[in-house]
């Protein structure tokens, strides 16, 4: 059973501000919080239906300092932030590198580093995560002003690539200055991306959902590189945009 005070701070935690103050954020569904169960993030809490704790395979998974909570269905649905709830909600803490906008070196020279300017859909954002583990890119940099990693939606759309990938939330301008790797920046105006140089590791830049990269940071791009359309569209959403460089990237390795 969940208590009125869980039900109220459970609910906060669909509010970016107090997953801020509280450094948790929420995961659900049987499929994500399996795949939690795997990863090396620290679980505050669980809330579950009799039937996943019966299901599950290995009960070992929950850490002995996790909280667990037997709720009903009509309980959990409470608390979800989904239309349908899926017989299990965790509260997870949010990795300290992303809490306190830190950064290193190591995160980015020598590698492949997916890097986003003010990217604000959630869809987008879940789905470029998604993008990076299937390409096998540890490190994503997204801008202070991007949409969170960690809202519930950009969680749910990223199918448990979360677990997997580093996402970091930095001042973008300053891990360019300090980092000597080659910028490849997605500009309508660039190199078509087939015929230019993209061999060398660095960081694919990918900007804005309406206006692209910003002018603060494009001026550090070094390689600006675009895609070549053969149709009449007027541009790609930015997902779509970041799988064409990643599969291209991968191909020419």
């Amino acid at each position: 059973m969940i208590s009125k005070s869980q039900l109220s701070f459970v609910k906060s935690l669909h509010n970016k501000k107090y997953r801020d103050e509280h450094g948790l954020f929420i995961v659900e569904g049987v499929k994500m919080v399996n795949e939690l169960f795997e990863s090396s993030y620290r679980i505050k809490s669980v809330f579950t239906t009799e039937n996943y704790l019966k299901n599950l395979t290995n009960i070992n998974r929950i850490d002995k300092k996790t909280e667990v909570n037997v709720v009903s269905e009509t309980e959990l649905q409470k608390i979800s932030c989904l239309h349908t709830p899926n017989e299990v909600l965790a509260l997870v803490e949010v990795p300290k590198d992303f809490k306190t906008n830190t950064w290193n070196k190591d995160d980015v020279e020598g590698k492949w580093t997916i890097m986003l300017d003010d990217v604000q859909d959630p869809g987008n954002m879940g789905t470029i995560i998604r993008i990076a583990d299937w390409f096998g890119i540890k490190t994503l940099i997204t801008s202070i002003n991007s949409v969170e990693a960690y809202n519930p939606k950009v969680i749910q759309s990223t199918m448990g690539s979360i677990f997997r990938v580093n996402v970091l939330r930095v001042d973008i301008e300053e891990v360019i200055k300090q980092v000597e790797v080659p910028i490849y920046g997605a500009l309508l105006e660039g190199e078509d991306l087939y015929k230019a140089e993209f061999n060398e590791p660095g960081i694919i830049l990918m900007g804005n959902e309406s206006k692209g990269v910003s002018e603060k940071i494009r001026k550090y791009i070094t390689a600006p590189l675009s895609i070549p359309s053969f149709g009449k569209a007027e541009s790609l959403n930015v997902g779509i945009a970041t799988a064409i460089f990643c599969s291209e990237m991968r191909r020419r390795q």
